[in-house]
């Protein structure tokens, strides 16, 4: 068996994480899909959180999401690669892309997010080099989010390359496209199924969110927010679960596979609580 196969094998069926920082709550889960538990194949969405910076001082909260493209046979390891290789760069330049985000420098952080999607989208060409194979094999979006720990920043950081979605939940109300001036609330949102994958792409989109106490901010592929944009009663059923404060991570892991009919990819997001200081 190769490398690549003996990972594919223990891509686990679901992940789930979590954590606490001060007045902020993150949940994250990842879950293989029924076509792909049908026919027996590995999950090909991935998620990974990380606490990046120095202590005290330029501290961030950071999850990065990545959905493998279903029609390459190693995009499971692509995403796996892209989310280990987002936050470990942005690890990296921790201080910088704090300074960014405290700042409200848009500019900036989208520097530094172009050169996170390039050194993805070099590693990736390097393994498929080294196996002799077309760099497309790994093909995969990737969202990361990004939060400063300091209370007084409200700012909010968004990579993204591809497709998949952000949503806000603030007092009952859905939008989402938060950040882009086009509210989506009442879910008459229309989906783009085109979409740019790593390595082929080098760039990445890069959006400043401001937030509120009270909000849920939510990062996803599209196994999540297409059925969250194209189901009314998923939107309800998470304004009643979510809309109160963080549950547990076993009952979000629970309400995170609420059953909507015909949606059966990979299901992975990451929810943001923001709680008051």
């Amino acid at each position: 068996m190769t490398d690549d196969t003996l990972a594919a094998a223990v891509v686990p069926d679901i992940v789930l994480d979590g954590a606490a920082h001060g007045p902020l709550t993150l949940r994250a889960a990842s879950v293989r899909g029924d076509s792909h538990r049908y026919l027996g194949e590995a999950r090909q969405d991935s998620v990974m959180t990380a606490h990046l910076g120095e202590k005290g001082s330029g501290e961030l909260l950071a999850v990065a999401v990545a959905d493998g493209v279903g029609s390459q046979p190693l995009s499971h390891l692509g995403s796996q690669h892209a989310c280990r290789t987002a936050l470990w760069a942005l690890g990296v330049n921790a201080r910088e892309v704090y300074e960014a985000l405290a700042a409200g420098r848009e500019d900036r952080f989208a520097e530094l997010a172009d050169g996170v999607a390039g050194h993805i989208a070099d590693r990736l060409a390097d393994r498929a080099a080294r196996k002799d194979l077309d760099p497309v094999v790994y093909s995969t979006t990737l969202r990361v989010l990004l939060v400063p720990l300091d209370p007084a920043v409200r700012t909010r950081g968004l990579l993204t390359v591809g497709d998949g979605g952000t949503a806000l939940l603030r007092d009952g109300v859905w939008d989402l496209a938060p950040g882009d001036g086009a509210s989506a609330a009442d879910g008459d949102r229309m989906i783009d199924t085109r979409t740019a994958a790593l390595p082929v792409a080098r760039t990445a989109a890069a959006r400043l969110v401001t937030t509120r106490p009270g909000d849920v901010l939510v990062v996803s592929t599209d196994g999540f927010s297409s059925p969250l944009a194209g189901e009314p009663e998923m939107r309800a059923f998470l304004t009643g679960a979510w809309g109160g404060g963080a549950p547990e991570p076993a009952d979000f892991l629970w309400q995170f596979q609420y059953r909507v009919k015909s949606y059966d990819d990979d299901r992975t997001a990451a929810v943001l609580w923001e709680g008051r200081p």
